[in-house]
């Protein structure tokens, strides 16, 4: 069953220039293996934590260090969950979060669907 979904659309452009001004910015959206991708992918990365806090419904207990996105050998993006985050999510049910990305024409997006089997999920 659906329990969330999150969509968000972020002006590469803008970022890169956030991220210029501010560098210390990349310390706390990113972990350690995602601060090496170019700002394209970072602009994507961030989309997709923010889609990620919005399927969730909000994000108290979550970290953004603590959601990482990563590639599978296919290229399909995927979340890589640790430390308190993994435990709020365990916590509301959510059985399983997949992610689509795209950037194109100066913008990255991205879609998360928060899925639960739905036991002990509110209503």
């Amino acid at each position: 069953m659906i329990v969330g979904i999150g969509v968000d659309l972020v002006d590469i452009a803008r970022f890169e220039r956030t991220i210029e001004r501010t560098p210390r910015l990349l310390e706390r959206l990113f972990s350690d293996a995602e601060r090496v991708l170019k700002p394209h992918s970072l602009a994507a990365r961030y989309a997709a934590k923010e889609a990620f806090i919005k399927a969730l419904g909000g994000s108290e207990g979550v970290h953004w260090t603590e959601i990482e996105i990563a590639s599978a050998a296919s290229g399909a993006p995927h979340f890589l969950l640790t430390g308190s985050t993994a435990d709020v999510v365990a916590e509301r049910g959510i059985t399983a979060v997949h992610l689509s990305l795209s950037h194109d024409a100066g913008l990255a997006a991205a879609y998360v669907i928060a899925e639960a089997n739905g036991i002990g999920v509110p209503a």
